[in-house]
This record gives C-alpha cells, sequence and structure tokens, in this order.
C-alpha cells in the first residue's frame, strides 16, 4: 500500500496576531502564523501549525522550498490534497 503524500504551495505571513489559515486562491495555499521569521521559528510554527491542524505528526510535514520566504512549497506525508483542504476548512479550487 503506497502511503499517501500532498505537495502544496503555501503564501505565509508571519508575525500575524495568531495562527490562521486565511483562503486558497490560485493555487496557493495563505496562512498566518503569530512568530516572527527569525532564526526559523516562523517555520518552526508553520509546522507545528499544520501538525496539530490536519492530525499529522510533525514529521510528516517537509518543507521542500522556501526556507527563508513566504512562499513555501510543503509536502505532507499521509494525506491527498482533498483531505487536507477539508481538515483546514478551506474550499478547493475547481
Amino acid at each position: 500500500m503506497s502511503q499517501q503524500r500532498a505537495t502544496i504551495t503555501l503564501r505565509v505571513q508571519p508575525n500575524a496576531r495568531r495562527n490562521q489559515v486565511l483562503k486558497f486562491e490560485d493555487g496557493v495555499l495563505h496562512i498566518r502564523v503569530a512568530t516572527p521569521p527569525v532564526k526559523g521559528k516562523a517555520n518552526r510554527e508553520l509546522i507545528d501549525f499544520l501538525s496539530r491542524s490536519l492530525g499529522v505528526s510533525k514529521g510528516s510535514i517537509t518543507i521542500d522550498k522556501g526556507l527563508t520566504s513566504r512562499t513555501k512549497v510543503v509536502t505532507i506525508a499521509g494525506l491527498d490534497r482533498e483531505g487536507i483542504m477539508k481538515r483546514l476548512g478551506v474550499a478547493p479550487e475547481g
């Protein structure tokens, strides 16, 4: 049995008032994290927030591209794209 994986593009706004999923638009998931982008703190907070929101382990989430950018490509093991959108409460496009 092959494990499900989904790769999604995120647009992350650090230093927000609270962690929040905003919307899914033009193929990009927009997320706010409450941590400033200092020494990888916002990336760690993003992974922690996604892990809790999706009900997957932190180890199943990897940032493939954009470690120092607001636009990131993230792979999540254990869920498909539809499952991710459903758990985050955003409507997939299409």
